[in-house]
């Protein structure tokens, strides 16, 4: 199991200008779907981007998180999404 603030300080650690939002799918702290708009997945396709957030969660994957989903954007298109 693992904290979302912990899922936030990490993925910030790793890509330093990160908005992060990790929110808990299930009330068991394993299955997560987490929101990251980074000026760092300009020009990258999404499996890039989930690539850099997974490195970033690479030990917490092996045992703490079961389940992630994820949603990657630039902060442009966090804007459009809005």
């Amino acid at each position: 199991m693992i904290e979302p603030d912990a899922i936030v300080a990490k993925i910030q650690a790793a890509i330093p200008d990160a908005i992060v939002e990790a929110h808990d799918l299930t009330g068991t702290r394993d299955h997560y779907e987490v929101i990251v708009i980074s000026q760092a997945f300009e020009g990258l396709t999404r499996i890039k981007r989930h690539r850099l957030v997974y490195e970033a969660l690479h030990e917490e994957m092996k045992a703490a998180i079961h389940a992630l989903t994820l949603q990657v954007y630039t902060p442009t298109q966090w804007e459009q999404a809005q």
